[in-house]
């Protein structure tokens, strides 16, 4: 007898940024909610953003978040192809979770056929393994000149005859073009897997859109499942830096401490600060000019997917310069990743495994004692260890613990440690990272750091802030995100209509809160 397969509940979006991979977390919590084993599913993700399972395995930050969502380890299976983009049109393709082939966008859909027997085999793999899947979509459907070569949105959804819910945002405005002439441009076969329509980011009175959802249905032919609201302040991890598109303040308030993040045009990982604003009182701003940096008590570099690249730009636009100058004012400087690697005396790639030419070479910006060097080998890594260094006031957090994930081409050395790691591949223990003679100028390979409350509050405290610390990880608030959002989606849609979709009568059992 063939194994029976769990159903799959597909999103799909009639664009990017529409909010698919928000929906799907509210919707794995949600069924987690009643007592679903359900697990998240996207075929090929391009973002710049990406997580280490704990197999060492690299996948796109929103499944991440999403199998956190359902209560799950992530898994690679859950997101089988990551797109990382590169300089000059490239893309770093990782498949399965390691880095496979870099490949120009015109030649990615040659290797169709290979790349698409891995997606549907992760596929049925979780199928096997769980009560339901709950399928993301990547950009939008409609895309017809990119149909022939589609490999996540609705071949996968003909492949498991998965019911499909098409988001649109009416925050953009023209929703109802959005939604309809998305349904236009799909073949019969794929229009009819189309099985609810849902508005998302609403504001303002939902009465207002009466007449309007009658008649979307009417032309659609297919029912609004619902209408999410606009949600502010979820505090859940974005899947890139679209995000940061919107506008910020210019300046932190009164008595706040003033963190500037630089924006790399490759910026990867930038999550890694979400835990500052866990913190009354800190303000965290993203600057991609020299003018706009002003006067911080704090600099972070976050992660860059092309680090020589990003150094590059970094003195194009002045900030090399303006980033000393505040160092000689006082400012502390926070190097992560290829952030860490910019703070070096060097940065070398000789195999151009960096996403430039091979024999690319910088000096860096001189803050630390190191040098790195590109290799062909990608680190990916879970990590725990704790904090060795004792310069300045890292003194008071001398032996605190850390844990969070590597993911790096670079090999760093030189300089005074900042951590003792050890890696969930090897017993070892491993330095990492580097600090200046203060204290005050560090960097490390470690994603993560800073969701310590311990570490986070005393390196708070050690540029002026007088908060109170909350003890609060980000793994704590994003739980309670988590429930806020799978609380609004029940109360926005039909969730009756859900439960018919994926041929069920309802909950199986009402499961309490997960412990953070």
């Amino acid at each position: 007898m063939a194994e029976r397969l769990a159903p799959v509940l597909m999103v799909q979006g009639t664009s990017s940024a529409v909010g698919k991979s928000l929906l799907v977390a509210g919707l794995c919590r949600l069924f987690r909610q009643d007592g679903w084993n359900v697990a998240p599913f996207k075929a090929q993700n391009m973002a710049l953003n990406s997580y280490v399972t704990p197999e060492g395995h690299e996948i796109g930050r929103a499944q991440a978040v999403q199998a956190e969502a359902a209560g799950l380890a992530p898994h690679v299976d859950m997101n089988p192809i990551l797109l990382k983009p590169e300089a000059g049109g490239r893309s770093q393709v990782v498949l399965r979770g390691r880095p496979w082939q870099r490949l120009p966008a015109g030649t990615f859909y040659q290797h169709r056929d290979e790349l698409w027997r891995a997606v549907t085999a992760a596929l049925d793999r979780l199928r096997s393994r769980y009560d339901l899947v709950i399928a993301e979509g990547a950009g939008s459907p409609a895309e017809i000149n990119l149909r022939p070569g589609d490999l996540a949105n609705m071949e996968v959804a003909l492949y498991a005859r998965a019911p499909v819910l098409l988001v649109g945002d009416i925050d953009r405005g023209g929703v109802f073009a959005q939604l309809v002439g998305t349904l236009i441009l799909l073949a019969p076969e794929e229009r009819a897997l189309v099985r609810g329509l849902v508005i998302n980011k609403f504001r303002g009175d939902l009465a207002l859109l009466g007449d309007g959802l009658r008649m979307l249905e009417a032309r659609a032919g297919v029912p609004v499942l619902g209408v999410v609201p606009y949600l502010h302040d979820l505090g859940i991890a974005e899947e890139d830096s679209v995000c940061l598109e919107q506008p910020s303040a210019a300046s932190p308030a009164q008595g706040q401490i003033d963190i500037a993040a630089i924006r790399f045009p490759h910026l990867s990982n930038f999550d890694d600060l979400d835990a500052l604003r866990l913190e009354q009182g800190v303000a965290v701003r993203f600057v991609s000019s020299s003018a706009a940096l002003g006067q911080p008590d704090a600099i972070i570099l976050p992660g860059s997917k092309n680090t020589l690249a990003d150094l590059a730009w970094l003195r194009q636009q002045g900030l090399d310069r303006a980033i000393l100058d505040r160092v000689q004012e006082g400012a502390a400087v926070v190097g992560l990743c290829g952030g860490y690697q910019m703070l070096g005396r060097a940065v070398r790639d000789p195999c151009g495994t960096d996403g430039g030419p091979a024999g690319g070479e910088m000096p860096g910006l001189g803050l630390l004692p190191v040098e790195t060097v590109f290799r062909a080998e990608k680190h990916t890594w879970q990590a725990t260890g704790h904090v060795c260094a004792r310069a300045g006031w890292l003194a008071g957090v001398t032996g605190c613990e850390v844990s969070g994930y590597e993911v790096h081409m670079g090999e760093t050395s030189g300089g005074d440690p900042l951590l003792e790691l050890t890696r969930r591949s090897s017993e070892a223990t491993q330095s990492d990272g580097a600090v200046s003679e203060d204290g005050r100028v560090f960097g490390t390979y470690l994603h993560g750091l800073f969701d310590t409350p311990g570490f986070r509050c005393a390196w708070l405290r050690s540029l002026g802030w007088q908060g109170a610390e909350s003890g609060v990880s980000l793994r704590q608030a994003r739980e309670a995100a988590y429930e806020r959002l799978a609380g609004v989606l029940r109360e926005s849609l039909d969730i009756g209509m859900l439960y018919r979709l994926i041929g069920a009568g309802g909950p199986r059992e009402r499961i309490s809160p997960a412990a953070p």
